[in-house]
């Protein structure tokens, strides 16, 4: 998940003696098997969200995924990418010509909280290896005012 902020770059030349601490804790307990069980340098794909006023713009890089190896799920507030890209090493006959492999293949999803997104007028669109996502903002609707009347 994610929140709708402004992208700020931190100031990674200070001095943090807890730096290398605090990602060996996030690094443990957000995926305390990732090394074993992750498929390939392409475990997360990497997106971009951006602020354009009346809508939210996210675009996901996939380079390499056919069209119709992408998923969109929406359920509640929340967004699921799916994308799997299949192997031609897989292939019995194709198994035994290969000498080296360092692409990956495999499945691989991000989630995302779409609660100040009006999700009835998503568009998507896949085009060059990047999914576009444009994700309108839900209108600010205020309460009415009243006028109470006193007894």
């Amino acid at each position: 998940m994610f929140e709708m902020r402004p992208y700020r770059r931190h100031n990674e030349l200070a001095y943090n003696p807890f730096r290398e601490m605090q990602e060996f804790e996030r690094r443990f307990f957000d995926e305390p098997f990732g090394a074993f069980f992750r498929s390939g340098d392409l475990a997360e794909f990497k997106t971009d969200v951006t602020d354009e006023g009346d809508h939210y713009l996210l675009e996901a890089d996939l380079p390499g995924f056919a069209k119709k190896d992408i998923h969109l799920d929406l359920e509640g507030d929340t967004l699921t990418i799916h994308a799997e890209r299949h192997s031609a090493h897989e292939e019995k006959d194709k198994k035994d010509k290969y000498v080296h492999i360092e692409r990956s293949y495999g499945k691989y999803s991000r989630q995302f909280d779409l609660s100040g997104v009006d999700a009835e007028h998503i568009q998507a669109k896949y085009e060059n290896g990047v999914l576009r996502l444009t994700l309108p903002k839900k209108s600010q609707s205020l309460p009415e005012p009243k006028h109470l009347e006193i007894q």
